[in-house]
């Protein structure tokens, strides 16, 4: 025995919005048996859009019953039955809540008559429910009522019953089948196909844009994951609603993934990625030539497809770095923004100036210290060859930390010698560098300032 229920709501998620009208037509395959139908009073006001909408005004459900009165014959009718609507993710996610609300837990299996008439009556340019409807020939009267659009849904699973001639419904119902919790616009094939190694896959929405990137050890489960549960938050409810395909690729390490993974979020800045989109205040050193000639380094933060020949996470630590190199270096501390106001170098810093700011020193004895001091900081910071198993028995993925900087990732094949620098990088993609990589790689460069080799398998 089915179920068949459409519900009327407040608002897109079960958390924080309630039912106004609710409708179950209980059916047996062939016809409709039982059929119960109310307003809910949803304890909330009625937005207005919601009100144009489905023609249900706050004055309606004011003597109306609320959800907790009616929830032991709701339960009832819906208990031991097997629950159909139409996005039934949807209907079934604020029913449940509102019976859990109610002290009541509903454990059943569902059917998806969006996804089964995708399967049962491929090729048709919209499976909504008005659309589906008219092309089949489903009269639906009272379109966005509860009452109407339950009766309609119900008649229209009969069509579906009577024309599954690959037996669709019954695969639907199996243990195990996605059908059960996958997103209505998803098709399952797009899962099942779906490798079980590491990589970053891609959820797009109607238009095909990227709303959401993630990495995993293991593609196909993790992809699965997102599925499962029955949370109501807007968020969840929003982020199902808007998944329409899903594309991946694949690499030969978790590593790699999670570095593919924060290149993506930062180049695409998908919708319902969170994390890895806050602004990272780092800072760097900038290097500059003013208008007298002299090389100056300047402390900023850092801005992006800006270039600083030397990044570092707290402004005072990049103070006390600066300091000791204009000692070593003899460098002008007014020339590097250490000493403030107008005038040449003043106090004791004064006797580490040779007299650049007073044009004492010509601009090309003093810049060539500017330039020593650069490259004795980055000679300081690591160079990191990660090598690990490839994608296949003939190479070895590769990923090139260079001077403390990423450098990029790729796979090398086996014969190219991995001590030669410029012949790995003939085989690897640059990208552009964030916080989050420069953490994964971190450990790496603390270990080793040359090569960190994994065991190949």
């Amino acid at each position: 025995m089915y179920a068949v229920v459409d519900i009327e709501t407040t608002g897109g998620h079960a958390s924080a919005n309630g039912i106004t009208e609710i409708a179950i037509y209980l059916f047996d395959g062939k016809e409709i048996t039982q059929h119960y139908q109310t307003l809910v009073n949803p304890g909330i006001p009625i937005p207005y859009y919601i009100t144009t909408l489905t023609g249900i005004t706050n004055e309606m459900v004011a003597e109306a019953p609320p959800f907790e009165a009616v929830a032991p014959l709701v339960h009832d009718l819906l208990k031991d039955r097997i629950f159909v609507a139409h996005n039934v993710n949807f209907d079934y996610s604020f029913v449940k809540h509102q019976l859990a609300q109610s002290g009541f837990d509903l454990q059943t299996r569902k059917l998806c008559t969006v996804r089964l008439g995708r399967k049962i009556f491929p090729g048709l340019p919209s499976y909504s429910l008005g659309n589906l409807c008219r092309h089949l020939g489903v009269p639906l009267k009272d379109r966005h009522r509860a009452g109407g659009d339950a009766e309609a849904t119900a008649r229209l699973f009969g069509l579906l019953l009577a024309n599954d001639a690959e037996k669709v419904i019954a695969s639907a119902l199996k243990v195990g089948s996605k059908e059960q919790f996958l997103p209505a616009n998803l098709p399952p094939e797009q899962v099942k196909l779906l490798p079980s190694g590491p990589g970053v896959y891609y959820f797009h929405d109607q238009k095909d844009k990227v709303v959401y990137v993630g990495k995993a050890k293991n593609l196909y489960k993790r992809v699965n994951s997102h599925f499962t549960g029955h949370s109501t938050s807007r968020q969840r409810q929003n982020f199902l609603r808007n998944i329409y395909r899903i594309s991946y690729q694949e690499t030969a390490t978790e590593l790699m993934a999670a570095i593919l993974e924060s290149v993506e979020i930062k180049r695409l800045w998908p919708a319902f990625n969170y994390a890895q989109k806050r602004i990272e205040y780092r800072y760097g050193y900038y290097l500059f030539e003013d208008q007298s000639g002299y090389l100056r380094l300047a402390i900023e933060r850092k801005r992006k497809y800006s270039s600083p020949v030397h990044s570092f996470q707290l402004l005072a630590q990049g103070q006390q770095l600066l300091r000791s190199l204009i000692r070593q270096f003899g460098l002008c501390p007014k020339l590097c923004f250490l000493q403030k106001g107008e005038g040449t170098c003043s106090g004791i810093t004064a006797e580490i100036c040779k007299g650049a700011c007073e044009h004492k020193e010509l601009a090309e004895e003093y810049n060539s210290r500017v330039r020593a001091a650069i490259a004795f900081l980055q000679e300081q910071q690591p160079s990191v060859t990660i090598l690990d198993k490839g994608r296949n028995s003939f190479e070895r993925s590769c990923i090139l930390m260079e001077k403390g900087k990423f450098y990029g990732m790729g796979y090398v094949p086996l014969a190219v010698d991995t001590s030669d620098e410029e012949a790995l990088k003939a085989h690897l993609t640059m990208y552009a560098e964030n916080e989050t990589i420069v953490s994964l790689l971190r450990p790496y460069a603390n270990n080793s300032r040359k090569m960190s080799e994994a065991p190949f398998s």
